[in-house]
């Protein structure tokens, strides 16, 4: 078996099963695609069709006690939580008997992305262990079209890599735009805020402050501020508030913050989650936003631990987290864990403008939830694809039998995002026809139905190579091998088929970005430049 991936993962189910299954899925589900950028070389293909949304049938059969699975984002022998079996969690070990499904949560955190930026302005390789490639892939718009209601719709499309047989195929999850302002439903937010001594360090508590600060003024009249403190211990500052004509308060509060003792994490949060219940309100999104360096050093220092203990107002009053990272020393490992498990995600602030634009646009805009417990499910033909691995969702990975199973815990997903992610593919000599469908379930934030939309891509859809496809796949593949290389430096295995060196990546980057005149893109043409000369 080729060196650079795996047929498929989780569960023996049987070879005939399987490809009945999956052959059955393809057969019954229909496209649901999306258009890249027209301006910039974007191309329909025939694999773009939409369509109904007819489920494929779930595994009817659980899986035998004792019986070995094997987890894409794991080694074979694996732990599927932080990829403790082997290599960082690093998804290239050979699976021992292959299927065609890949099951995971969906993810929209980009820490990682942002804290490796940091990491190489300041003339630093960032540890490979931090290093998570849907986090760098998922940080750049894409221009998937949109569903007109709650929920997804799938776009999946594909392009040839330089190496032989090999091929990228992305699979695009959108959720509708953004509402204005005016429109979204109020929030009741209660920030939990590290003010332990590190958060002392310019760029950390100041950061925070000063866009917490312009984050009050842009929030509506009938929105809810709480705040909540932890150092050695934890203290609500300002009870759950509604801001009207009480911004003063909130400013006050937030200019009176300064760092001092340890991190006592665990207890900030169990006094955050409890300030968020006496704070609820009805008809509103309650959410926590923890501010830290997740440097935990008192009390609780284990996620679970932690997670445990805020369990019952978690999931009871499904209030979500989101974790805010800052710090050239980064608990990176803790606040994913956290985020992950906690029914969020995370992002990553370094300067002011990344704060300003997480608190005064992203948090603002993106309160409201279109999706929870959202899982994606993969079902590649055995007729066209020889093997094929997921790059990264390391830490998402989800048993195939449990993509249904709406009590397993999937991701929660708010208006005006895309989640993407990309598969390296081996086609068979001479492939034609049906090449995978992707297919997303979801249940409604609100009655908790469950919903699910597809998409499938054909594999006349590879017949391009990656470097001449359009705007946003070119944008995914890029992103997606510079966080391979940056993987690979630590020694955690080979790369991407097709990765082309740091110094070519660093000038397709650059050029990219020169064509598209997209700052973001400026800056991931930068950050390849300086990790190429720090290699």
């Amino acid at each position: 078996m080729n060196r650079y991936g795996t047929h498929g993962r989780r569960g023996r189910r049987g070879t005939t099963a399987l490809l009945t299954l999956t052959l059955a899925g393809g057969l019954l589900l229909t496209g649901c695609g999306g258009t890249d950028d027209a301006s910039d070389g974007a191309k329909d293909t025939a694999a773009d069709s939409r369509g109904g949304s007819a489920p494929m049938p779930a595994p009817d059969r659980p899986r035998g006690e004792g019986e070995q699975r094997y987890d894409g984002g794991t080694s074979s022998g694996g732990a599927g939580e932080g990829g403790e079996g082997g290599k960082n969690g690093d998804s290239r070990e050979i699976a021992p008997d292959p299927d065609y499904l890949s099951t995971f949560a969906l993810d929209v955190d980009t820490a990682s992305y942002g804290y490796a930026r940091r990491t190489l302005s300041e003339g630093r390789l960032p540890d490979p262990a931090t290093v998570r490639p849907e986090e760098f892939v998922n940080s750049f718009r894409q221009d998937y079209d949109r569903p007109d209601g709650d929920g997804f719709s799938v776009t999946v499309d594909g392009a040839r890599t330089d190496d032989e047989d090999w091929s990228l195929v992305r699979v695009g999850l959108a959720t509708r735009p953004a509402e204005r302002q005016s429109e979204r439903p109020p929030a009741a937010l209660t920030f939990v805020i590290d003010i332990s001594g590190s958060m002392g360090e310019p760029g950390r508590l100041d950061l925070a402050q000063e866009a917490l600060g312009t984050m009050t003024d842009r929030l509506r009249d009938d929105d809810s501020v709480a705040i909540v403190t932890f150092s050695d211990e934890a203290e609500t500052v300002l009870p759950m508030t509604r801001l009207g004509d009480r911004r003063g308060r909130v400013h006050d509060a937030i200019d009176g913050l300064e760092p001092t003792d340890s991190t006592n994490l665990g207890a900030g949060m169990e006094t955050g989650y409890e300030t968020a219940v006496e704070g609820r309100r009805e008809g509103v999104t309650n959410r926590v936003v923890l501010v830290s360096d997740a440097l935990a050093n008192t009390g609780d220092t284990d996620a679970d631990t932690i997670l445990e203990r805020i369990a019952t107002e978690r999931r009871e009053h499904g209030i979500t987290l989101f974790g805010v990272g800052v710090g050239s020393d980064y608990g990176d490992a803790l606040m994913e864990r956290l985020a992950d498990q906690g029914d969020g995600h995370t992002t990553y602030v370094s300067t002011s403008e990344d704060a300003r634009e997480v608190f005064s646009e992203q948090l603002p805009r993106n309160i409201e939830l279109t999706a929870r417990d959202a899982k994606a499910q993969v079902a590649f033909d055995p007729e066209t694809v020889a093997e094929f691995r997921l790059v990264g969702y390391d830490n998402r990975q989800v048993a195939d039998e449990d993509f249904r199973d709406d009590r397993v815990d999937g991701g929660e997903v708010g208006p005006g995002h895309t989640v993407t992610a990309l598969y390296a593919v081996r086609t068979r000599p001479g492939a034609d026809g049906h090449l995978a469908t992707a297919t997303v379930r979801w249940l409604d934030p609100d009655s908790r139905t469950p919903h699910e939309e597809s998409g499938a891509v054909e594999s006349d859809a590879l017949d391009g190579s990656v470097w001449e496809s359009g705007r946003g796949l070119r944008v995914t593949a890029t992103a997606a091998y510079f966080a391979d290389a940056l993987r690979s430096s630590g020694g955690d295995g080979g790369s991407l088929p097709g990765a082309p060196g740091l110094s070519e990546l660093s000038e397709r980057a650059d050029g990219l970005a020169d064509r598209t005149e997209d700052e973001d893109l400026r800056e991931l043409a930068e950050a390849i430049e300086e990790a190429n000369r720090l290699a």
